[in-house]
């Protein structure tokens, strides 16, 4: 991010002891501090419903940031003046007479940016835009954040979002998905528009496939009342899967402006084909995970969870087979994959470019044809293209070798450290950028195409396909790209 002036503003930091802000948030304003990237007269008020003093709020609060900074990173005189910067107060988020508080605090800097970010649950932001509204502390220089995902469904969104536009405009609003601040969604753009290399060859007549994968080895980490509501589908497809396909195949917007991207990356959504009626096992599977081994460790199954409902429909995997009815993509299909306690953590977009048209070399290697270009969000954050080229030795004749161009972040560039994604996000929230935000049509387009999903499934009255943890996923998931005579990159 370099040494960039930044905006001063006044943060408050809604459910500041909650898990997304104790985990996320607060170390992510510690390492801006660090980077001199806090202006030196803003201001951050935590806010969460727990009764405490000044000095013991930020005692907590200061060993809450060096628990989760690494210890090489851990800057005594950097925390101080973070804490210096910092106020506490207890707020009832339904109670009105807390906000009147939260005016005062304010005071006549109106002129002042306000960034007022709910790290809450999305039942509640309606609530609280509804008690700021009566504040009138939320000029035009107020920025709500709000987290992904808005709702659990279509209807649930537009509540949500009519609320908000009540006492927000649009251009105030910053709707969060994470995957955005990483360093390689956003080296998307510039991959895919700053090289003719790649921009020439984006498109059906070159690209056989594409694949979608955001892995994660964990399972519920004592959040199962939430995770059974939500399921996979809602958790992590309708959000974090459809804004990294939207920008692999969203067409070249007009300038680099906020919503030149997110009007390209409507038009994606909006040409996905439905997936709805009786669907078939080649278009979507959905699965849970039973007992099993994660890094040579046993784990139990989703349904002996802490908390669990034993009977339970809910989906902690799900694989799709996408199609986007334009143009550009029309024929290739786009594999998306999540799921809960699979072998490793890892999200990545890989490209599989199409054979050249012609064969010449061992037929044995003919497996080997064709080209991908791997994008990997975590861990490793870099991108590799995996080329074929001669076998040396004078043995080999015209053996091929199958290789990587690789451009790994850490390494190509000398950080010690990749900024965290809600570094990136919480920065520019500052700066009142919008581009790496998600528009309103965004969030309900994306909702339209899940819910007709979960429709169809819960006519199909079938229950998940079950996966042992520390597998990739049900047989179901390899069969619905083997039938298309694919497999998974890991399968290669």
């Amino acid at each position: 991010m370099g040494n960039q002036s930044s905006t001063c503003c006044d943060i408050m930091l809604f459910g500041a002891l909650g898990n997304l802000a104790t985990r996320k948030l607060l170390p992510a304003f510690y390492h801006l501090e660090r980077a001199g990237l806090l202006h030196p007269q803003t201001r951050i008020l935590l806010l969460a419903r727990e009764p405490m003093a000044a000095e013991p709020a930020r005692q907590r609060f200061a060993e809450l940031i060096n628990s989760r900074v690494m210890p090489a990173e851990q800057d005594e005189a950097c925390l101080a003046k973070l804490m210096a910067r910092i106020a506490y107060s207890p707020l009832d988020f339904a109670a009105a007479e807390g906000y009147r508080a939260l005016a005062g605090w304010r005071g006549e800097s109106t002129e002042r940016p306000l960034v007022l970010y709910l790290a809450t649950p999305p039942s509640v932001y309606g609530v609280i835009a509804d008690q700021l509204g009566r504040t009138g502390i939320c000029g035009p220089s107020a920025r709500v954040v709000v987290e992904k995902p808005v709702g659990h469904d279509f209807a649930s969104s537009c509540e949500i979002n009519d609320r908000l536009a009540a006492v927000f405009e649009e251009r105030q609003v910053f709707r969060m998905d994470h995957y955005l601040g990483k360093e390689t969604v956003q080296n998307l753009i510039a991959l895919r528009f700053a090289n003719n290399l790649f921009a020439s060859q984006w498109n059906q007549d070159h690209i056989s496939h594409v694949e979608i994968t955001v892995a994660e080895s964990v399972g519920i980490e004592g959040r199962w009342g939430y995770f059974d509501q939500a399921g996979q589908m809602r958790d992590m497809v309708q959000s974090h899967l459809l804004q990294l396909l939207c920008l692999i195949a969203m067409d070249p917007p007009a300038d680099l402006s906020a919503d030149s991207i997110r009007d390209e990356k409507v038009k994606v959504l909006r040409a996905l084909k439905p997936i709805a009626g009786d669907v078939p096992n080649d278009q979507l599977v959905m699965g849970q995970y039973t007992a099993g081994s994660v890094a040579g460790q046993p784990v139990p199954g989703y349904l002996e969870e802490a908390g669990a409902n034993p009977q339970s429909l809910t989906e902690t995997f799900v694989s799709i087979k996408a199609e986007i009815l334009n143009w550009r993509w029309a024929g290739v299909p786009f594999y998306l994959r999540t799921g809960k306690r699979l072998p490793e953590k890892v999200s990545q977009i890989i490209i599989h470019f199409k054979p050249a048209p012609h064969y010449i070399f061992d037929p044995d290697q003919r497996h080997l044809a064709g080209n991908r270009l791997i994008i990997r969000l975590q861990p490793d954050e870099g991108m590799a293209l995996q080329i074929l080229t001669k076998e040396q030795g004078l043995d080999q004749g015209f053996r091929l070798r199958q290789g990587p161009l690789e451009l790994t972040f850490a390494e190509a560039f000398d950080q010690t450290r990749v900024p965290d994604a809600y570094e990136r996000l919480l920065w520019e929230v500052i700066q009142g950028n919008q581009y790496l935000f998600v528009r309103r049509d965004e969030v309900e387009y994306a909702w339209r195409w899940v819910d007709q999903i979960l429709a169809a499934v819960a006519r199909r009255a079938e229950p998940p396909k079950r996966y042992a943890a520390g597998t990739w996923g049900p047989v179901a998931s390899v069969a619905m790209v083997a039938r298309d005579g694919r497999s998974w990159h890991e399968d290669n």
